[in-house]
């Protein structure tokens, strides 16, 4: 039965963790809603930030102090269209600019 225990612990334990390193989802956030409007696929002006939802994937040290995060927005418009995207980039403890961000586009939902 211990043996049981420990088992079942360790295979739950990565649901367990959580990401580490600095909170800096406003750097990727603002650099994709820079994107999205330089790729023509929606005005910055036209999203309803109180609605954009935030999660955090991952983040994962490379270096000392310095962090891989990889984060996962969906935008919504001011009509209900939604956009989803997930962006890698570095941050460390001090600067969370600390590399350009990679932006993915998901999907993009209208509303008709």
């Amino acid at each position: 039965m211990k043996k049981l225990t420990i088992f079942v612990l360790f295979m739950f334990s990565p649901l367990l963790s959580f990401a580490n390193g600095p909170d800096c989802y406003t750097w990727p956030m603002n650099m994709t809603e820079g994107w999205l409007k330089n790729m023509n696929i929606v005005d910055i002006v036209d999203l309803d930030e109180s609605k954009t939802r935030i999660i955090q994937l991952a983040s994962q040290e490379i270096e000392k102090g310095l962090y891989n995060q990889i984060y996962h927005f969906v935008f919504y418009d001011n009509k209900g269209n939604s956009y989803e995207v997930i962006t890698q980039n570095n941050a460390s403890d001090e600067e969370c600019s600390m590399s350009q961000v990679n932006h993915y586009l998901v999907s993009q939902s209208n509303v008709h």
